[in-house]
């Protein structure tokens, strides 16, 4: 179908009401599970074939996270579809207040090519816990996946419910030409600001989750064989190619030498000593593979470095001038450039010098320090003492700030996002004659008091 014709088609269907009852969101949710189920294998085979992902990593970070998100809707769909009482004032005695989350209607999900099962059926998710229709545009960088999508929606739904469209930028600018009530846009930030510009064109609700440099930082006191486990851990997923993932390394002067055997000896250890061990992901594709080579001209590499085709190694570069792309760019790869610096006051200039990361890393024992740099540091979310690991909580909503995003989903907070509240007054027959005019000084006097 065109575009204007599916979107038709499920403006329609939102608007015969067959999508708000809870009954129907249940179903919705349990066919989407089923289907995730049955099809572990597909998924795990598709997503070799686009990302080089290990069957491992495949569960562990897409469809693993799916299905608990699922579980969780599930668990908790009549409770956050509830209605809530809310405190009434007493300048509306003696009714009563209420609010509503109600579906926005019908819903843009664009995804992007890196978690690609997980980024696209997460969002879709929470659209049909809350409600609503939607429309799947998955990246055509990922074209096995992209093609099961496709064909996991056509079994489980009508295209009334869900569709997925295929192809590139031809679709995707055709698809922002619809007029829709909330799009959800998961990409890079150039991207994101042209969804942005198209939605604000019929004034419509959008989420973007973007990216940015995610910083890491290890002080003097942290438990460092630990940080390098983590570090190593966040930025081996998928290659690097994670919007979360430790993006550089910021270590207090002290420990930074120290640290840097421990990062390398994690490679080591985590890749079975292997520049290219069976199951670690691939660069995308050419244009992002040389793009890496091309942040990696000029750098001090210390360790790995090493090309196969689309693979790089595990790479650290040694001090990177702060003004050079590595350090001005979202790598997307796996290379971690690790600064030092003396100590949190110049740890805290460097970072609030940068635009709002995604997420934040801090390694440290020091409970004063950790409260400080959380409170004074904007970013969308993070670990102390870990990484990446936020994101397997369906309770902590998901979302950046600035130039990393805007609103938040996973769990509840996925609910809210592709919902919106409805508040409602519920009037009692008492009718007090405060309001009406004319007014008096008695009258004025009543609702001087009230209204304070």
């Amino acid at each position: 179908m065109e575009p204007d014709s599916l979107v038709g088609a499920q403006r329609a269907y939102f608007q015969s009401g067959a999508t708000r009852p809870l009954s129907a969101r249940r179903q919705a949710l349990l066919a989407l599970r089923r289907a995730v189920a049955l099809h572990q294998d597909d998924i795990a085979r598709a997503l070799f074939l686009d990302l080089g992902k290990s069957k491992s990593e495949a569960y562990l970070t897409e469809t693993g996270l799916v299905l608990q998100e699922l579980s969780f809707l599930l668990r908790r769909l009549p409770s956050l579809a509830a209605p809530k009482r809310v405190k009434t004032p007493p300048a509306l005695f003696p009714a009563t207040s209420r609010v509503m989350r109600v579906p926005f209607g019908v819903t843009l999900i664009l995804s992007p090519w890196n978690y690609p099962v997980l980024l696209t059926l997460q969002p879709l998710a929470s659209a049909l816990a809350a409600g609503n229709t939607a429309i799947l545009k998955p990246s055509a960088y990922a074209p096995a996946t992209s093609a099961l999508l496709a064909r996991l929606a056509e079994q489980a739904f009508d295209s009334r419910l869900v569709a997925v469209v295929q192809g590139g930028r031809e679709q995707n600018a055709a698809l922002l030409e619809q007029a829709y009530d909330m799009i959800f846009f998961t990409g890079g930030e150039t991207v994101g600001r042209l969804v942005l510009e198209k939605a604000a064109q019929h004034l419509t609700p959008t989420v973007l989750e973007l990216g940015g440099k995610s910083p890491v930082y290890v002080d003097e006191s942290a438990d460092l064989p630990l940080a390098a486990r983590r570090i190593v851990f966040g930025k081996l997923l998928c290659a690097g190619q994670t919007c979360v993932a430790p993006d550089y390394v910021l270590a207090h002067r002290s420990i930074k030498a120290h640290l840097m055997t421990l990062l390398e000896r994690e490679f080591e250890r985590q890749t079975g000593g292997r520049p290219f061990p069976a199951g670690y992901p691939h660069i995308v594709n050419d244009r992002h593979a040389r793009r890496l080579a091309g942040l990696l001209e000029g750098q001090t590499v210390v360790y790995g470095g090493l090309w196969e085709g689309l693979r790089l190694s595990p790479t650290l570069v040694d001090e990177p001038n702060p003004a050079s792309p590595l350090m001005q760019e979202e790598i997307f790869g796996p290379v971690l450039p690790v600064l030092s610096c003396e100590g949190e006051r110049e740890a805290l200039d460097f970072l609030s010098s940068r635009p709002a990361p995604l997420a934040f890393y801090l390694f440290s024992r020091n409970n004063g320090q950790i409260a400080r740099m959380t409170a004074a540091l904007p970013f969308g979310g993070g670990c102390v003492n870990d990484t990446v690991m936020h994101l397997v909580s369906p309770s902590l909503p998901f979302g950046g700030v600035g130039a990393s995003g805007m609103g938040s989903y996973h769990g509840a907070a996925g609910f809210e996002a592709f919902s919106r509240p409805q508040s409602l007054v519920l009037g009692s027959r008492l009718d007090l004659p405060l309001r009406y005019q004319p007014y008096s000084p008695v009258k004025d006097f009543l609702v001087r008091r009230a209204l304070r």
